[in-house]
Formats: C-alpha cells, sequence, structure tokens
C-alpha cells in the first residue's frame, strides 16, 4: 500500500476510535447515575459535617434517583479523607463533603498529598457556620471593647483563649483577632473542640471563638455567654448579637463552611448535574428550617461561586498564617 494512503488510513482508524470514546462518555454521562454515590465525609461520625451529610444524602439520592452512601473518612484537618477523593476515578461516583479547612490546610502543613486547587471539581457550597465569640459566664467580659482592653500588648495579665488545636478554624479565627484588633491573645491548644469547649465553659480558659453550630446550644443553656459573631451580618439565630467587625474590629470575618466537591476530570456536564441537584435540594423550606436551627446559615452556591470563595479563603488564611507564625507542623 502507498506510504500515504497508509498514513490517511491510521488517522482516519485514530480519529473513529477518538470518535466512539467521545460517544460512550457522552452516553454515560447521559445515564448517570447508574449506581449508588459515595459521598466521603472527611469528619469522623456526630461532628458538623457528618451532620450535614446525613441531612442532605437521604435528599440528593432521591433526586439522583439512586442511593448516596455516607463513608466517614476522618483525620489530619480533612486531608485523609481527601487524598481518597483525589485519587478516585473523576466519574461522578466518588464526592467529596469536606469544610474550610480545605481552603487553610494548605498555609499549615508543606507536605501534603494533593493540590486542593487542582485536585478537585468544585461542585456546590451548602452552607456557611459563622463563628461566635464566647466567654465563660462569670468572665468579666462583656463586650469586644472589653477583650481588646484587657488583651492589650504587655497587659499585666494574659487573656488566654481555647481551640481545637494548632491551626484550627478557632485557632485562626483568634489570630486574624489578633492581627486586627492588634491584641496578643494567648493561644491555648486541645486535641479537639469538645474538649476546649468544656474547659471553656468550667473557666479554664475563658475565651473561645467558636462554631456557632457547637457552642450555641450552651448558650441558651446559660454555660456559655456569647459576645459577638465572627461574620460581617449579624446572625438570624441571634439578630441583637453584634458582630465583631462592627464592634470595633473593622474587616474581621470568621466563618467555616461546607461544600461538595469532586475529583478533577469528573465530567462537566455530570458536575452541572450535581450542583444543580445539591442546590435543589439546599434550597428545601425544610433543608432550610434544619440548617437554620443547627445555627447555620444555608448558602448554596454553584461551582464557579464555590471555586471563587475557595480561592479567596486560600489567600486570606495564607496571608494570617505568615503573619501569625502559625504552623500545625
Amino acid at each position: 500500500m502507498n506510504p500515504l494512503i497508509k498514513r490517511v488510513a491510521r488517522r482516519g482508524g485514530l480519529l473513529v476510535a477518538a470518535g466512539l470514546l467521545a460517544g460512550a462518555a457522552s452516553s454515560a454521562s447521559a445515564a448517570y447515575p447508574e449506581r449508588a454515590v459515595t459521598l466521603v465525609v472527611t469528619y469522623p461520625p456526630g461532628g458538623t459535617v457528618d451532620v450535614v451529610a446525613r441531612l442532605i444524602g437521604p435528599k440528593l439520592a432521591a433526586e439522583l434517583g439512586q442511593p448516596v452512601v455516607i463513608e466517614n473518612r476522618g483525620g489530619a484537618g480533612g486531608m485523609i479523607g481527601g487524598a481518597v477523593v483525589a485519587k478516585a476515578q473523576p466519574d461522578g461516583y466518588t464526592l467529596m463533603l469536606d469544610a474550610s479547612n480545605h481552603a487553610q490546610n494548605p498555609a499549615l502543613h508543606s507536605k501534603m498529598q494533593f493540590d486542593t486547587l487542582t485536585a478537585f471539581a468544585p461542585v456546590s457550597l451548602l452552607l456557611r457556620v459563622p463563628n461566635v465569640l464566647v466567654v465563660t459566664p462569670t468572665y468579666e467580659v462583656k463586650t469586644v471593647a472589653d477583650l481588646i482592653k484587657l488583651g492589650q500588648p504587655g497587659a499585666k495579665d494574659h487573656v488566654y483563649f481555647a481551640s481545637a488545636g494548632p491551626g484550627s478554624a478557632q485557632h485562626l479565627a483568634g489570630e486574624l483577632f489578633n492581627l486586627l484588633a492588634k491584641t496578643q491573645l494567648q493561644h491555648v491548644a486541645y486535641k479537639g473542640g469538645g474538649p476546649a469547649m468544656i474547659d471553656v465553659m468550667s473557666g479554664q480558659v475563658p475565651v473561645m471563638f467558636a462554631s456557632m453550630g457547637s457552642a450555641w446550644q450552651h448558650v441558651k443553656n446559660g454555660k456559655l455567654r456569647a459576645v459577638a459573631v465572627g461574620g460581617l451580618e449579624r446572625s438570624k439565630t441571634a439578630p441583637d448579637l453584634p458582630t465583631i467587625a462592627e464592634s470595633g474590629v473593622p474587616g474581621y470575618e470568621t466563618y467555616e463552611w461546607n461544600a461538595v466537591f469532586a475529583p478533577a476530570g469528573t465530567p462537566p456536564d455530570i458536575a452541572a448535574r450535581l450542583s444543580d441537584e445539591i442546590v435543589k435540594v439546599m434550597s428545601r423550606p425544610d433543608v432550610q428550617e434544619s440548617v437554620r436551627n443547627a445555627g447555620f446559615i444555608p448558602k448554596a452556591m454553584g461551582a464557579k461561586e464555590l471555586a471563587a470563595l475557595h480561592r479567596a479563603d486560600y489567600s486570606r488564611m495564607e496571608k494570617v498564617v505568615k503573619e501569625a507564625g502559625i504552623t500545625a507542623e
């Protein structure tokens, strides 16, 4: 056979093969999902992220027409579960529900098994969890101004704040307060948010920048006193409670968020379908009521908005970690 004809025939065969593969992929996407979808939760059972997963899982399953299996892969601030999903097949059958540590971890850990900005395809933001500044009920701090006054550099007595551990959301929230309010609150790290909050309730450590979702029940029971919320807007859960920003620390904003990601390379139409279905679930009045009752703010967003939020938080927390000299290693 003429060499030119051979080359043309070979190219033609490759084009046909590529067309067949593209057609098969398109057909698979159109039929999605054909089996159960696994939602990897990057934190242990019982925590905020797990509660959210079990709230939306059955409702998302109803929309997709297939079971949604919750699989907890907790540990290392979400990085163990993240590594599992980063290596999973990008076919829409393995998803990840993670918290805002997803954006903070790169600034805290020099060695990670994946790049949070490139290893995942953003799918949908679910909600935000505002932080709340709480104190031991008998502590003398009643306002943000009181805390700033007591926490001044060179003060006779140190003011201590508790957190779930080095590099945790509570730790970063306290260090951001130090940077913006020009205070020197001293960090006390615990092995988990639960033990930290117990010691704040008992007065062992007087201050905590806690998640409203975990602290609010204790506030209502009188075991903690809320001073201000960390968002830029007042919380609908506690509309009379001022924000830290309006109380003398302009620009202060801290919150945690929960969002769904897929492995990078997931077909765009599958990611879009998932995003649409999740936003639909999060927009249901009964889901929104459950979310608000837990102290969270329902905030469903699509992939583009989640990607922008992720990058903004990544840059913001990188700056806080660098200026405060924080390390989790």
